[in-house]
């Protein structure tokens, strides 16, 4: 069985949230099997920056739907999309 890579968009609730603490908060939700492998920060507009976290999980898992769910939870999460999805 394979693994697949997703990058997914992390929209922070408001510009002056701590982005460290976020993404040790986004560690901590993944689910069993899922690493984030890298994460990119892209500043989208009047000081509120976007986090990028790359995900790796397996094939057979039921994709990416998981890991959103659990960054949907975060506290200080705003919205959670995939940006790009493939196979390693």
């Amino acid at each position: 069985m394979g693994k697949v890579a997703a990058k997914i968009k992390v929209m922070p609730d408001s510009p002056d949230i701590d982005l460290d603490a976020l993404q040790e908060r986004l560690e901590s939700a993944l689910p069993e099997g899922a690493k984030i492998n890298g994460v990119e920060r892209d500043e989208v507009a009047f000081g509120l920056v976007a986090l990028y976290p790359t995900v790796i999980v397996p094939d057979g898992s039921g994709g990416t739907e998981t890991v959103e769910e659990s960054f949907a939870d975060v506290e200080g999460v705003e919205s959670v999309g995939v940006e790009n999805v493939g196979r390693i």
